[in-house]
């Protein structure tokens, strides 16, 4: 496990970013129902993660947030806007903004440490305050493609 206080963060200025959403409104422990419709949609769609960036947005803790209010989105970079579809795939952005980033390498198990750590310690270290969107991943690279321990996820925490 990572020490928090090795975490690097890094100031970024996201780009606005069109992106197709699948929307996970159940228990966390359904996750892989989603993304299996997500990937189904993806395929159909031509948008392998070779070419459309993979996002996550997280909305809620699951460690706090009950079932039936547990929120996450699953989605990939797009141009055209979606049409309609049998997954219920919509179109949705993520805004222009400043963002801290932390890039992580390994699996997922090291999510929760970075992510406490950001609203935990980071933020309120910094001068900045959180912007209205949710803290979101892009996925750089992730298993089938490398092994897990490989996998790249850089974790953004909108910022202002």
């Amino acid at each position: 496990m990572n020490n928090a206080d090795n975490f690097q963060v890094e100031l970024v200025s996201f780009p606005d970013t069109k992106i197709a959403v699948y929307e996970h409104r159940a228990a966390p422990n359904l996750l892989a129902n989603s993304i299996a419709q997500f990937i189904n949609w993806r395929k159909e769609n031509a948008l392998p993660p070779s070419k459309s960036k993979t996002f996550n947005i997280i909305y809620d803790d699951p460690n706090i947030t009950a079932d039936t209010d547990y929120r996450f989105d699953i989605a990939c970079a797009i141009i055209a806007p979606v049409g309609e579809n049998q997954q219920g795939v919509i179109s949705k952005t993520i805004p222009a903004g400043q963002c801290a980033k932390v890039r992580l390498t390994g699996s997922d198990e090291k999510l929760a440490a970075v992510i406490n750590f950001l609203y935990g310690q980071w933020l309120s270290r910094s001068s900045f305050t959180l912007r209205d969107y949710p803290l979101f991943l892009e996925r750089v690279s992730f298993y089938p493609s490398v092994a897990q321990e490989d996998a790249i996820i850089d974790i953004y925490l909108p910022i202002q």
